[in-house]
């Protein structure tokens, strides 16, 4: 029943969310976060994941979408002082767009800006308070301080909105026992 669903809401998203109202698109968003929490598997969970990512990442504007990919394939070259100049120009284009926020958080990671990815996060988190990704990767800058109990209460915020995300019981064990020292 839940993969029908799962396709379901997948045939409802155009190929491009530029032929989509902004409304439309949050509407559907909503639904496939909904759906996120009750997904029964990590592959559902996995598929779902990737659906709400995408639209996170498409913007109503066609010259955003574009420098979201240059921003992205700067990141993938490593060329991540680059990608944060990209990542600042599409913020200011579309503020609202939280994938920027975060794509600017996970860029200024790699350059060593842990305190601006920390407050990017909080923007993206402002903008979307669902995006498990950003929620994801401010556990990883906690994980990289070492500071377990922070990285772990990320991760269980991540476990609320995404019960099934792949790799998601691992993680939570293994954060659990470093940040309280329990067997799991």
């Amino acid at each position: 029943m839940f993969r029908m669903v799962l396709c379901a809401l997948c045939l409802m998203l155009p190929l491009g969310a530029q032929a989509q109202k902004p409304a439309d698109r949050r509407a559907d968003l909503e639904k496939m976060l909904d759906a996120l929490r009750v997904a029964p598997d990590e592959e559902s969970a996995g598929k779902l994941e990737a659906h709400i990512r995408q639209l996170w990442f498409e913007s109503g504007s066609s010259a955003v979408t574009l420098l979201m990919g240059r921003g992205l394939r700067d990141m993938k070259a490593g060329a991540h002082d680059q990608a944060v100049e990209v990542f600042d120009d599409v913020i200011v284009l579309d503020p609202a767009l939280a994938e920027a926020w975060h794509q600017r958080a996970v860029a200024k990671f790699h350059v060593g800006d842990r305190m601006g990815a920390i407050r990017d996060i909080e923007e993206t988190l402002k903008r979307e308070p669902r995006h498990f990704a950003a929620l994801r990767t401010l556990a990883e800058i906690a994980a990289s301080r070492e500071d377990w109990k922070s990285a772990y209460a990320a991760w269980m915020k991540v476990i609320e909105l995404s019960p099934k995300i792949p790799g998601g019981t691992e993680r939570i064990k293994d954060l659990k026992r470093r940040a309280l020292g329990e067997e799991t």
